[in-house]
């Protein structure tokens, strides 16, 4: 018997919008027919095009979140699903007007002179339906619900919106009884997240008058297995005066792509799921994590991919030690968004009247929250699938890669071309 390694990632992002006293007074923005949702004619997803702008926004936004984070934790593990967080304030930029708008979507990094709004929906709605197809090999979903106060009336082309675009759920809820409320949004979260993501929601605000609530589950086995019985105690440098001792899972004489980016200092692994999806194992040289760390951007991860592509002489035959490890990540969102160019969000000018005229909304806080499990299953692994082809031209000789130190870790979709999960593992056995 095999053991299998496989990857666990959970992400939750939770926004709160609660009802100032006076009503909205209602205002013709002039945004035309463009905010009529849903589209009357839904498009195959085979055919959206949007998806690959939307994708590269989204990459965008996330490399600035993340430098953003490291800028408050530089020290610290990291770990996020930018993507949960877009495809959030995305959908909830259905109800906003005015600056607002503007903010939320140039915030996300869209240049509106360059792509529509209703293409920025539809590159959405094509991302989740792509990632939310069966696949044998890979289990990824994404899913969205709305709780709703019994007392608020929304509009119902708000809700046609996200229910069509983003797949999302609307539940009614009372929440006069926050301990009931509380309970039945953290029950369909831990639902949704196979019990991984428990009392998420906690102290809310009788105040409040909607949740929106966002997921991803991904979980997914490497095409090429460690070996769980070779797995074995060592040593990982945090930093010159902490070390700590791992699980070091090994593989020797296996194959990987694999190079040393000399301009970054860094050596950069990429291993291939079963299915759509890659991940980048990213390991500065000691001392130069904050170089590389300010050089991501997504045409990095494109230049290294090519490089993987063009040449068989990266595919290298590796003797590879990575640690099985466990990290998660929560941001609060409202001290990290107005950072970004969102201020009005959290504030009272924000302008949401196009979720409802009854009453003034603004995010009173939002909640990110991400869970990964890199570790061994016991399930047999397929020899054909799990050694690949040796490509002639590649060098004979092994290469000892060792991710004994800090390195950081991208997890992509191929099919979307999104990047799913973002983190840097500093401690492994800070979880």
């Amino acid at each position: 018997m095999r053991n299998t390694l496989s990857a666990l990632c959970l992400c939750l992002m939770v926004v709160w919008l609660q009802a100032a006293e006076q009503p909205h007074p209602h205002r013709d923005l002039g945004h035309g027919s463009h905010r009529d949702w849903p589209p009357q004619d839904s498009q195959d997803p085979k055919e959206a095009l949007p998806y690959h702008q939307v994708a590269t926004s989204n990459g965008n936004f996330a490399f600035r979140l993340y430098k953003q984070l490291i800028s408050e934790r530089p020290d610290k593990n990291v770990f996020l699903s930018p993507l949960s967080i877009s495809t959030t304030l995305a959908m909830l930029s259905l109800g906003a007007r005015s600056a607002t708008l503007t903010q939320m979507l140039e915030g996300l990094h869209f240049n509106l002179t360059q792509i529509s709004e209703r293409e920025i929906h539809d590159g959405f709605q094509h991302i989740i339906r792509t990632l939310n197809l069966h696949n044998q090999n890979l289990e990824t979903h994404l899913g969205n619900s709305l709780f709703l106060d019994e007392r608020l009336t929304p509009k119902e082309a708000f809700l046609e919106g996200i229910k069509e675009l983003y797949a999302t759920e609307a539940f009614k809820t009372d929440f006069q009884d926050a301990v009931g409320a509380e309970k039945q949004i953290n029950d369909h979260v831990r639902k949704e997240t196979h019990g991984k993501i428990v009392d998420l929601v906690r102290e809310l605000d009788r105040n409040s008058v909607m949740v929106l609530v966002n997921y991803i589950y991904f979980k997914a086995k490497w095409q090429k297995p460690f070996d769980a019985k070779q797995t074995a105690e060592e040593d990982f440098f945090v930093n010159e005066k902490t070390v700590v001792s791992v699980p070091m899972m090994k593989q020797k004489d296996v194959y990987h792509y694999y190079f040393y980016d000399k301009w970054l200092s860094c050596s950069v692994l990429r291993m291939d799921y079963k299915g759509n999806a890659t991940a980048f194992f990213i390991l500065p040289d000691v001392g130069k994590m904050r170089e590389v760390e300010n050089s991501l951007q997504p045409g990095m991860l494109m230049r290294w991919d090519r490089f993987f592509k063009r040449s068989s002489y990266f595919y290298r035959k590796l003797e590879l030690h990575f640690p099985k490890f466990s990290i998660s990540g929560q941001i609060k969102l409202e001290k990290i968004l107005p950072e970004l160019g969102l201020q009005d969000l959290f504030t009272e000018e924000a302008d949401f009247s196009g979720i409802t005229e009854q009453s003034r909304l603004r995010v009173s806080k939002g909640v990110h929250k991400a869970v990964l499990d890199i570790g061994e299953e016991g399930t047999e692994a397929s020899a054909a699938t799990s050694l690949g082809t040796v490509f002639l031209s590649a060098p004979k000789i092994t290469q000892p890669v060792r991710f004994n130190r800090p390195f950081l870790v991208v997890i992509l979709s191929t099919e979307t071309q999104s990047l799913l999960f973002l983190g840097k593992v500093i401690n492994p056995k800070d979880q």
